[in-house]
């Protein structure tokens, strides 16, 4: 019989079983009934279990009353005014957060001390001072300046029991506590943000308890005026101390607060049809009216934290993400720390204790956050200057809390720092973080550099690390770069796993919004649907806060609970979320590719910005690569240890390679930071420049020249390139030498210096004024005319051809208007190149007529502040050496928001151009034809810019510039700008620049190469030291061998560079004690790359040296691969005994040789 009838027409009988029915059915019509809450089948047995609660007893058979639709956006709209702190903030939540407050001199005593002229002095220094009395209301300053408070607080008695107690400081600038024992415990950020410190038991018991409060007279963004953090620092900035308070917090009020933050959040931002949506907006007035009936009472706070659980569940602890739902997005904490930028070098010092220490105490709190934070720099500050934080950091690694992550010394541009740079922002950035933490990093993390370089990825894989994170190309003004997560891939096809967090940054709010958009903005769905949210105030510091952590506690709740957000979990590191990703790489998952360079389309006018700076670093990384080479040559002479207490100089140089990293940081380097910062690197460089020289004459002496000829001495020119050369040098100005001499000689030597009436003549230069204003420069090779100042015609003698299409002017000087839509010291956009101007001289005449070098000087008014001398020169060709145009610049610049540039029309014609990188060439678009294209109107590169056809090619060489671009058959490189923010002096003053025009023919090829290198390494002239200073044909008395100085060399391939030459960094006689010294003698490392993209086989010969053992190794100097000894050849004449190695190099492939030395 029927057990009932129910409105769906659905009956089972006692005897009947489910396998009379269509499964199918059956299915749909309990789901129906659930749906509808009505009776339900129970597979138990036969029959049905009414669902008396969810079925009404006698619905009304009269209306109460009218009942409207709400009014959606209404209702949604007046979420708002539960939270805010404005007109009804005392009728709302806000009023209930604290349960009560005191502050005054009953309670919170005040004295301060003010250190006089800016500075900076330690606890002990500044506790030592007489303090003064002070109190809320009180103003400090100015800029920069520092002032430490003495603070003496007493819990009122009925304070004592509350649940949760906050010391709150806010003078809406940054600030440190420390304990009276000197230990800082928490950072403060000011203005609303992290200004409360929680009260730890100890200061319940009615004492007066002291503690330290250190300000900083600096926002997290610096001292810019009127709210705009880009512009230039008010140095006369005050702040008022408005807080200084003792918080009972109402516990739940505070957690209801953030309950209804997220539901409000999911109410406005999940799909306005959606059902989730709707029940959002429901629950969150039925939040506010359960409070309007409970009068605000604490009551109803608590029924409105039920009410919220409807929604969100229980989210009060981690334990909210102890579920075995499947998430898809991984919180990480992070902190960028800008290592300058808005703030001097010195700020960052305290802005990385402030943050660190916060966040070990929010570590302590929240067992769900993991941290990870980079730059070997900032622990070695923290570890110098606030070592009881640094254990407090090293605690927190050891538990796998903090992560240190990058491996670099800091976060450095990629764009501008030359390859072996980028090597050793690895080298000494990874050696610190495993001598200090016991290990290295796997995961190369730069999320805010401007552009990432094509050999990054071979970099990272030479320095250990297999995946790479960033998120900068985001901020693309034009297009919108493609993936997610994909397989980036270096010009020698070396990859690493790359991930760009979808949030698209990396310093997250935790809000609602960022977890939605790690799935909504995620570009590789189809590959891969994890991601990162990195989350944390970041850029001035901090990191995250605990409401970022609360929020995100109630987002996992959302998605466990109403389902829909995207599921997030914190606990897991950034190494585990890339583990995981390269297991289903391993397992399967096929992740699209991009080859080269991530190209960031916004801020190109980093490349030209703070001239002076850039011309540093490209002078720093010359000096230290022929102070590395010249001090390994001393160091293995035959007679070294017996006879020399020269030791190798690692300390100073490792002091002057992390002083030049330093620098190279992505806001320092690129010229987008302050004045101060600027005032700091030149102090910095002069530093590196002062030890550089130093330990140059040190080598030099050591190896029998005097670094300063005197009249007497016999000359040489020092050539540390690994090719031979044949130059005109200039004479030092001593008594009876003429101007000029010719050098030659082999590579990586010291070349003979000979009277240019030698057996090696050099061709006749000359110049002649043929019409008026129009000069005539002619050497064997060229026939070079200019006319008002710049390049009409250049003729190629041995191919008769005229490199300089007709009716054009190369050399020229332009002037642009140069007013980007906002980042001034960053961008600049293509419109800027509508506003062409050239710039024609006043005056040009013959500043040199010899018959080894002859020269233009070309004066140029730029303006009436500013103008600019040139200096046009073509040398006496040498034999089969190739000459250039030279053009030295003189630049007295004071302008305003102008682009000064020169121009080489040539009459070539490629659609594609080829710039130096590092370790390669990047060639780039000379058409617009996507935009794409377009987008790359302002590229970088490094010493040369080539523009070849197949039979005959221009490069233009520079000595200390990285702007450049190639439209159609225009060559323009940029020389100076003029922005006003941050730093309204960029740029303003002297320059002194060297630029050249190259003509070859034939292809792009190693004659192009070699001679950019050259005229950025300039022969060194240097004297013999003699045994009798009277005659200057005595041999040295302390001389090496010939073979010696020229010890080093490639053989058979020309394309292959012969770079770094060192000691190894672990050698018994070189190691400082970081990790155990090598035993067995000493090692020298050498780098050798491919520069023009083929692979290659050649032989690295090393003379006479005696070398027991070849082994290839990274980066880091780890040994790699098989020992090399069966590679191992003669080279030279039989019985000369010169012997070397057989390498093989892919194409644009970095190889590093660790050869060890006979005991």
């Amino acid at each position: 019989m029927a057990l009932s009838t129910m409105q769906t027409g659905f009956y089972i009988s006692d005897d009947d079983t489910l396998e009379n029915y269509d499964p199918e059915y059956v299915t749909q019509r309990i789901e129906m009934q659930r749906r509808a809450g009505r009776a339900a089948y129970t597979p138990a047995g036969a029959g049905l279990v009414a669902a008396s609660s969810s079925v009404a007893a006698n619905y009304p058979q009269l209306a109460a009353g009218p009942v409207g639709k709400q009014i959606h956006r209404i209702y949604q709209d007046r979420l708002r005014q539960f939270v805010d702190g404005g007109q009804y903030r005392e009728q709302g939540l806000v009023g209930k957060l604290d349960e009560a407050r005191v502050s005054g001199p009953e309670h919170v005593k005040l004295s301060v001390y003010s250190p006089p002229n800016l500075t900076r002095p330690t606890f002990a220094d500044a506790t030592a001072q007489t303090f003064r009395p002070a109190k809320v209301g009180e103003s400090f300053g100015p800029s920069w300046s520092t002032h430490w408070f003495k603070v003496e607080i007493r819990l009122p008695q009925d304070f004592r029991n509350r649940e949760r107690l906050e010391f709150v400081w806010d003078a809406n600038n940054e600030g440190m506590i420390w304990t009276a024992q000197g230990d800082v415990v928490h950072g403060l950020t000011g203005g609303g943000e992290r200004t409360q410190w929680r009260l730890t038991p100890k200061f319940r018991n009615g004492q007066w308890h002291v503690f330290y409060v250190e300000m900083a007279c600096n926002g997290m963004f610096g001292n810019a005026p009127g709210g705009d953090s880009i512009q230039p620092p008010d140095p006369n900035r005050y702040f008022q101390l408005h807080t200084a308070d003792i918080v009972a917090v109402n516990v739940q009020a505070r957690a209801l607060y953030f309950d209804f933050w997220e539901i409000s959040d999911a109410a406005r931002e999940f799909p306005g049809e959606s059902w989730e949506a709707h029940e959002a907006t429901q629950v969150a007035n039925r939040i506010i009216d359960a409070f309007i009936a409970g009068g605000g009472s604490q009551d109803s706070i608590v029924e409105g934290r039920k009410i919220a659980k409807e929604y969100i569940g229980d989210v009060d602890t981690e334990k909210v993400y102890d579920s075995d739902k499947e998430a898809i997005v991984f919180g990480i904490g992070y902190c960028h720390i800008d290592t300058c930028w808005l703030w001097p070098f010195a700020e960052t010092k305290r802005k990385v204790a402030r943050s660190w220490s916060s966040q070990c105490d929010l570590m302590e709190r929240y067992p769900e956050l993991r941290f990870c934070c980079t730059q070997a720099q900032q622990f070695k500050w923290l570890e110098q200057n606030y070592p009881q934080i640094f254990d407090r950091v090293k605690s927190h690694v050891k538990l796998g809390n903090f992560q240190p992550i990058g491996g670099s010394w800091v976060e450095h541009d990629t764009n501008l720092p030359n390859g072996e740079s980028l090597i050793r922002q690895f080298l000494y950035g990874q050696r610190y973080f495993e001598s200090r933490f016991g290990e290295r990093c796997r995961t190369f993390w730069l999320p805010d550099t401007f552009g990432y370089s094509t050999q990054l990825p071979q970099v990272c894989r030479l320095a250990g690390m297999t995946r790479f994170l960033t998120q900068k190309l985001s901020w693309n003004n034009i297009n919108n770069f493609p993936h997610t997560t994909f397989n980036w891939v270096a010009l020698d096809n070396s990859q690493v796993i790359c991930h760009m967090p979808p949030s698209e940054t990396y310093t997250a709010e935790a809000n609602f919004g960022d977890v939605r958009r790690s799935v909504s903005q995620h570009k590789s769905l189809d590959q891969d649907k994890t991601s990162l949210l990195v989350f944390g105030k970041g850029d001035g510091g901090g990191g995250p806060t605990y409401q970022h952590l609360e929020k995100l506690r109630r987002c996992r709740g959302i998605s466990d609970k109403t389902g829909m957000l995207p599921r997030l979990k914190l606990g897991d590191s950034a190494d585990d979320f890339f583990d995981r990703l390269e297991k289903r790489v391993e397992n399967g998952t096929e992740l699209v590719t991009w080859y080269g360079e991530l190209y960031f389309e916004l801020h190109r006018g980093t490349y030209t910005t703070q001239a002076n700076n850039k011309r540093n670093n490209r002078k720093a990384e010359i000096m230290l690569r022929d102070i590395e080479y010249l001090a390994t040559l001393v160091t293995i002479k035959k007679d070294f240890s017996a006879k020399s207490s020269y030791k190798y100089p690692k300390k100073d140089i490792d002091d002057m390679w992390e002083n030049v990293l330093l620098c190279q940081f992505h806001d320092c380097l690129p010229g987008s930071s302050i004045e101060m910062c600027y005032d700091d690197s030149d102090a910095i460089y002069e530093k590196v420049f002062v030890t550089g020289e130093r330990l140059l004459s040190n080598a030099l002496a050591e190896l029998g020249f005097d670094d300063k000829p005197k009249a007497d001495s016999k000359l040489a020119a020092l050539n540390t390139l690994p090719w031979t050369r044949t130059e005109i040098v200039e004479l030092p100005p001593l008594a009876g030498l003429p101007k000029y001499g010719l050098a030659h000689g082999a590579g990586l030597s010291t070349m003979e210096v000979r009277q240019l009436a030698s057996p090696y003549p050099a061709s006749i230069a000359s110049v002649k004024e043929i019409r008026p204003n129009v000069f005539e420069l002619r050497n064997s090779q060229f026939i070079v005319e200019v006319t008002d100042g710049a390049i009409t015609s250049l003729y190629d003698i041995n191919v008769q051809r005229n490199i300089i299409p007709e009716g054009k002017k190369a050399a020229q000087l332009v002037l642009y208007d140069d007013k980007p839509l906002y980042w001034q010291a960053w961008d600049v956009e293509v419109y800027h190149l509508a506003s062409r101007t050239e710039l024609l001289p006043h005056k040009v005449s013959i500043s040199e007529d010899t018959p080894h070098r002859v020269s233009l000087k070309i004066e140029t008014k730029i303006s009436d502040q500013s103008s600019i001398t040139t200096t046009l020169s073509l040398s006496a060709a040498v034999g089969a050496s190739l000459s250039a145009v030279e053009i030295a610049a003189s630049i007295d610049w004071h302008e305003t928001m102008k682009f000064l540039k020169v121009e080489f029309p040539v009459d070539i014609v490629n659609t594609e151009a080829s710039y130096e990188t590092q370790f390669g060439i990047v060639r780039r678009p000379t058409h617009y034809n996507t935009s794409w294209d377009m987008a790359k109107f302002e590229v970088c590169c490094h010493k040369w810019a080539d523009l070849s056809e197949a039979t005959y090619g221009v490069s233009i060489l520079n000595d200390n510039k990285y702007g450049f671009a190639v439209a159609g058959n225009v060559m323009r490189l940029s020389l100076l700008r003029a922005p006003k923010a941050p730093d309204a002096h960029a740029d303003m003053g002297r320059h002194e620049t060297r630029y050249a025009l190259f003509p070859h023919a034939g292809p792009l090829d190693e004659r192009t190469v070699r001679k950019a290198f050259e005229f950025n390494n300039p022969l060194r002239i240097v004297g013999h030291k003699t045994r009798d200073a009277s005659s200057s044909s005595a041999a040295p008395s302390s001389a090496p061998s010939p073979g010696l100085l020229s010890t080093f060399r490639i053989l058979g391939a020309p394309n292959l560079v012969l770079d770094t030459i060192k000691r190894g960094e672990d050698d018994a006689d070189v190691s400082r004690g970081e990790f155990p010294s090598r035993m067995g003698g000493k090692s020298i490392i050498v780098r050798i790359w491919d520069a023009l993209g083929g692979k290659s086989k050649g032989v690295l010969s090393w003379g006479e040296l005696a070398v027991k053992s070849v082994k290839k190794v990274n980066a880091l100097e780890d040994e790699v691969g098989e020992d090399l000894g069966g590679e191992m050849v003669c080279v030279g004449r039989e019985g000369e005994g010169e012997r070397g190695v057989r390498v093989r190099v892919r194409a644009f492939e970095v190889v590093t040789l660790k050869l060890v030395l006979e005991d």
